[in-house]
């Protein structure tokens, strides 16, 4: 309260907090979303807290711990797994060659612009919950706790990565029955993640470089086969007219949407590691410009060249029991002469599944640490061990991920159709949310005069880029199911399709309900909270400019 009686807004509340100071040894001057734990979107003021509110407890605070080159890597190796390895040999046998390449490019023009509105907000607010923080703090509570519960469905994702694991190593040979392998796993990456994020980064780095490396050598071969360089015929764009550029016509196309989508998910895991990178206002932007180029290079070049090296009508390229025998990768190693071709590509699908298994339980953790701290969850839950990994969070989400796996015990397959459709349409509605949430953002920014020269990293093309990013994802998220309803209507199909609708909907509707929460007014955002300043800024800039022209390129390329 001031002295005349009138309540502090939030955003003049933020800039009295006694814990600012501009000398650069102050502890407190990092970046720390930690201040005020008792954050309360609807009504705060300083006589609801106590004297040590502003204390940050050392047991509920993560460790940044992630370089540059972490960053970097895990941002490109989210963006690579076997949805490139395994479905998109199937999207081009759905939608043909150019149906295929079309899909590809408009879900990786969404994904940039999602992720320039992500990245808008991550450097200049790095906290703990990413943009389910962001969603209480500008929207309402009741949408942050939707998408916060949301997004933690992709523990789902876990169960979906270790069934697909056993799965392909019993393509070599059956050692051990699923449920062994999916134990080992799953206690593999719990001690991973309970250890601490320098080591997660430091593994995602190398299995991000495994990846690329494939990726490239791909590239390379699919370049010879199709230009004749290894000795064969000179195909060319031979397929694109016999038997054709499209296939199902536009209908296609469109099926191939939602899979190309699902392809490109856990490329907003860079958001959430800015909580835990050592310098967000730096390596955040640079991750997030290089993704765009690098999703042309490793999506759109890989599919197109796949779409000249095999014509859809190839009865292997459907792939419909995920076999690395007849995925796209080892057809075009096979057309090469490198036999061994399906042995390389199921390693690699292994160590992919792997990491996107490890991934998840990193985000589905720090997605409980994060509403935990926003009150959306069980206090317990921010609790982070000597490492600064939050230890109940991870074990959380680890159980229901287990749990999930031994319901598939039985059929792996079966359950990885399903747990494919809950955890797509769980990913889109995040990435939905993500550009409402920007678009909040900038008018509260707007609202309280301040000055667009305070964010480190500005959005591509605002609003266009969230408009367009809202427009698609809604037009995916409600459009993908139409095949339920033709030729006739098939119930099991519109489940399938929708039944990742259904969670957030009870969430939001019954927090409202509850809580009886409102929309926060634009004036009283708060946006100084876990702020960067402008010191933050002056300073990641000094340091990038001791870098010599080769680092910077190095810093560019990994």
């Amino acid at each position: 309260m001031t002295a005349n009686g009138r309540k502090l807004t939030h955003a003049e509340q933020g800039t009295l907090r006694p814990t600012m100071d501009n000398n650069s040894n102050d502890p407190m001057r990092i970046f720390d979303n930690e201040k005020v734990e008792a954050y309360d979107q609807t009504d705060l003021s300083f006589e609801s807290l106590s004297g040590d509110a502003f204390e940050t407890p050392t047991s509920t605070k993560p460790h940044r711990g992630l370089s540059a080159r972490h960053i970097q890597m895990i941002s490109l190796g989210g963006c690579i797994g076997t949805g490139l390895f395994l479905n998109s040999g199937q999207n081009i046998s759905e939608a043909g060659p150019a149906g295929a390449l079309i899909a590809y490019c408009v879900v990786g023009v969404m994904v940039y612009c999602l992720m320039t509105c992500l990245g808008e907000m991550a450097t200049y607010m790095p906290v703990s919950g990413s943009f389910n923080h962001y969603a209480s703090r500008f929207v309402d509570p009741a949408f942050g706790f939707a998408l916060g519960w949301n997004y933690w469905l992709s523990a789902v994702t876990i169960a979906t990565e270790i069934s697909a694991a056993a799965t392909i190593i019993d393509w070599w040979k059956p050692v051990m029955p699923d449920p062994a392998w999916s134990t080992i796993f799953m206690l593999l990456i719990l001690a991973i993640n309970l250890v601490g994020v320098k080591l997660f980064g430091e593994l995602e780095y190398w299995f991000a470089i495994l990846k690329i490396l494939i990726v490239l050598v791909f590239i390379i071969i699919g370049i010879c086969v199709t230009t004749g360089g290894l000795g064969g015929d000179t195909i060319g764009f031979r397929y694109w007219s016999n038997p054709g550029s499209f296939a199902n016509g536009g209908v296609g196309t469109i099926n191939v949407l939602l899979s190309a989508g699902f392809s490109f998910m856990g490329t907003e895991i860079v958001g959430i590691t800015a909580a835990e990178a050592k310098n967000p206002t730096k390596t955040v932007p640079r991750a997030i410009r290089n993704t765009f180029w690098r999703i042309i290079f490793f999506y759109i070049l890989t599919i197109f060249l796949l779409g000249m090296c095999l014509p859809y009508t190839n009865p292997n390229l459907a792939n419909t029991d995920g076999s690395a025998a007849t995925a796209s990768f080892t057809l075009v190693f096979l057309q090469a002469g490198i036999n061994v071709g399906a042995h390389i590509i199921n390693a690699v699908v292994l160590i992919s599944v792997l990491s996107a298994a490890n991934s998840s339980l990193y985000t589905c953790s720090r997605t409980l640490l994060g509403l935990a701290k926003d009150g959306n969850g069980p206090r317990f839950l921010s609790k982070v061990n000597r490492y600064g990994a939050p230890y109940w969070a991870v074990i959380c989400s680890s159980v229901v991920g287990f749990c999930c796996v031994f319901v598939s015990i039985y059929s792996a397959s079966v359950a990885f159709v399903w747990f494919l459709s809950i955890t797509s349409i769980s990913g889109f509605i995040s990435w939905w949310g993500i550009a409402v949430v920007h678009i909040r953002f900038r008018r509260a920014f707007k609202a309280q005069e301040r000055s667009l020269d305070d964010l480190p990293f500005k959005a591509f093309a605002y609003p266009y880029s969230a408009i367009v990013a809202i427009a698609l994802t809604t037009f995916i998220i409600f459009g993908q199911g139409y095949i339920s309803f033709t030729p006739t209507f098939d119930g099991v199909t519109f489940v399938k399709s929708y039944i990742g609708l259904v969670p957030v909907i009870v969430w939001y509707v019954g927090y409202k309900l509850i809580r009886k929460s409102k929309v926060v007014p634009l004036v009283e955002v708060d946006f100084e909270t876990g702020r960067v300043t402008r010191l933050d800024i002056e300073k990641d800039n000094e340091e990038d400019v001791k870098y010599t022209w080769y680092q910077k390129i190095l810093a560019w390329v990994a």
